[in-house]
């Protein structure tokens, strides 16, 4: 059952680094022998017989079974030849044209004159039996810059010369592009020649817990912390469990894999899972998520208790200022900011204040915590709060604090808001932000600690249209800090409930052509120091980070400006404005392109910015694009830790079902 991971291997993405050899896409996979050469074999032949074939090829892999054998190819423009090299014995196209002296030309100079260069002599790829198709395909380098001439010329070259007939396999939006003007020319995605995955490492890692099996959200009763939980319906968020299986393939950046990631859980997809495992539901179980496959096996109880291990370590508090009571714009805040905004707003306003080319921030203005407190103190709601954690049902019983957590909601939604506050915030927006949707989002101080998550925790009310509708998503967004799930994140955590206060950042809304998430890191192989994986989907961004469907995900290399497109966004909807406030759902594009090339540039571009603005750090950034502008809504550090993918706090849960910006 093949993995993500080993997909992206098919693909050449864990061989070799492109800026090195850009041919490694059709070399072995990282760490598998070569074939054995035969002797007897010649180093190319220039008419391609299936026999030829077989005793040239070399194996790549789509999976443990399905060998994908495959040839290199050089076609000389010069005289039109095609040479098929002994692919057993050559690992790359440059050592097989320097060995038979069709070039002296050796590494950055034979990559320059032959994949990036229009009126290059010599055309370099691969012939592969791809297993899915039952055919032969012929492909590039992914970050080969080829052109409708040059495609249509190797198309004309290749099937000349071959016992089979040929398709073009666009390994890139750039090679995509290239197809759709040839309609003479028969083509394939390289997505579809993937063999169908059954099974998706999310994240590795082993756990001791209770099976339970999640058929409808939300469920029936509140989790448990030893629960491992089998999803038939992907949640948006869940309170800290030991372990995740979800049945739908979702995104390695949704937010409930993010959580997972932060909680250091296993996490996994597999097909069918419910009637795998259904005969160890409500039994202590032991999960195993590795690249190779996923073990549930009945275990032994622990003795000790999670929750005990937890009260044993001391509390902590975040930090807030809560002496700032201005409301600010965003263009006049910082990042040490943090302390008055949260995270969120304090970095966007780090964003907004550099001007970086091509990447726009959504103007707004913060309700800092300040704000908050004051309602609290008016209202209560820290002699509330005390209460509860006193209370012995409360502290035991999930479903009492389900149930009491949402009732402290209601009391801060209903409760009066502060008159001069609201004439101000109304003021302003009436000033600066007449007849536009506004974006009411929260950025707490409970976020972007080193070691907790607060991804889908908090909410966001998106498109809010009038007076009252604002102040109400204010007071909302202030009472998502008492979400179950936030609570119970939390506690595991070991964070100070009274020492956790919430910004209210209004935004202007932008009504977005595409959005999704983007990490400058390649999640799937280290050693790739240059790769950005770049998660897309159309309309409203809550469809990306949710992790319901599967979205658009590229890897993007900027130094060589080359695109491998992993999947395609499936989903057949999309979420827009309404014109009444909230969002809807129309008709969407499914599996169609969602970005193009030139904006797969441009997301890289502002994303390598990004991440030199806030010191080289790794970042996990949302974005969207609307009427072919670029804009930034978050931007977060991506942290790598004990050789597994980790990250501080990102996103945040929409209330009912409206979804983040």
């Amino acid at each position: 059952m093949p993995c993500l991971a080993c997909l992206i291997a098919a693909l050449g993405l864990l061989c070799i680094p492109p800026t090195a050899h850009p041919a490694g896409a059709q070399s072995s996979p990282a760490g598998a022998p070569a074939p054995p050469d035969d002797p007897a074999a010649p180093d190319f032949v220039l008419q391609m017989t299936r026999a030829d074939f077989d005793r040239l090829a070399r194996a790549t892999t789509l999976g443990k079974r399905a060998p994908a054998p495959s040839v290199m190819f050089v076609i000389d423009r010069a005289d039109g030849r095609v040479y098929y090299a002994n692919s057993r014995r050559f690992r790359f196209h440059s050592d097989f044209a320097r060995a038979i002296y069709l070039t002296l030309d050796a590494g950055d100079a034979f990559l320059r004159k032959n994949y990036t260069n229009e009126r290059r002599r010599f055309l370099l790829g691969a012939l592969t039996f791809q297993p899915r198709l039952e055919k032969f395909a012929y492909e590039f380098w992914e970050g080969d810059l080829l052109t409708p001439e040059l495609v249509t010329y190797a198309h004309e070259r290749l099937t000349a010369t071959c016992f089979a007939p040929l398709t073009f396999k666009a390994n890139a939006r750039r090679h995509e592009e290239v197809a759709a003007r040839l309609p003479g020319v028969p083509s394939v995605r390289a997505d579809e020649t993937l063999p169908e995955a059954t099974f998706l490492a999310l994240n590795a890692g082993r756990a001791v817990g209770v099976l339970r099996l999640v058929e409808r959200l939300p469920p029936p009763q509140p989790f448990e912390r030893e629960d491992i939980v089998i999803f038939m319906e992907t949640p948006l968020s869940t309170p800290p469990l030991r372990g995740i299986i979800v049945t739908q393939p979702g995104a390695p950046l949704s937010h409930l894999n993010l959580l997972a990631k932060g909680w250091g859980i296993p996490n996994a997809y597999v097909k069918d899972a419910d009637a795998r495992f259904r005969g160890l539901v409500g039994r202590w179980v032991t999960l195993v998520v590795t690249d190779e496959g996923v073990t549930v096996e009945p275990a032994e109880r622990i003795v000790e208790s999670e929750r005990e291990r937890e009260l044993s370590r001391p509390l902590r508090l975040p930090r807030a200022d809560l002496r700032w009571r201005a409301l600010t714009d965003l263009h006049r805040q910082r990042a040490s900011d943090v302390v008055r905004f949260g995270a969120k707003s304090a970095n966007l306003g780090e964003i907004a204040q550099a001007r970086l080319p091509d990447a726009l921030v959504p103007p707004g203005f913060t309700v800092p915590f300040a704000h908050y407190k004051a309602f609290a103190d008016r209202h209560g709601l820290e002699a509330r709060v005390l209460a509860l954690l006193n209370d012995d049902a409360f502290h035991h019983d999930p479903r009492t604090r389900q149930i009491e957590l949402a009732k402290l909601r209601e009391v801060i939604v209903g409760a009066p808001f502060d008159p001069a506050l609201r004439r101000a915030i109304l003021a302003k927006a009436r000033r600066e932000y007449r007849g536009k949707g506004l974006f009411v989002r929260s950025s707490t101080n409970a976020e972007d600690l080193p070691d907790f998550s607060g991804a889908g925790l908090y909410a966001t009310v998106p498109n809010v249209i009038g007076d009252q509708a604002l102040i109400t998503a204010i007071k909302t967004v202030w009472a998502s800090i008492w979400n179950f799930e936030a609570f119970e994140a939390r506690e595991a955590a070991r964070i100070d409930h009274l020492a956790v206060y919430p910004a209210a950042l209004i935004q202007e809304g932008v009504n977005a052509d595409s959005a999704g998430v983007l990490v400058t890191t390649n999640p799937f192989d280290r050693r790739d120091a240059e790769g950005i994986y770049i998660n897309a989907k159309r309309g409203l961004g809550l469809r990306v980070v949710e992790g319901r469907r599967v979205p658009e995900q590229i890897i993007y290399r900027p130094r060589s400006d080359a695109a491998l497109i992993l999947t395609r966004a499936d989903d057949e909807t999309l979420l827009t404005f309404d014109v009444k406030g909230g969002v809807k759902e129309v008709a969407g594009a499914p599996d169609q392109p969602v970005l193009s090339a030139a904006m797969i540039r441009r997301l890289g571009q502002a994303a390598l910015a990004i991440e030199r603005l806030f010191g080289g750090e790794k970042q996990d950034i949302e974005w969207l694009t609307c009427q072919g502008r670029l804009y930034i809504v978050q931007a977060r550090p991506f942290i790598e830790r004990d050789r597994r993918l980790t990250q501080r706090a990102r996103g945040e849960a929409a209330t009912s079902q409206e979804p983040d910006q």
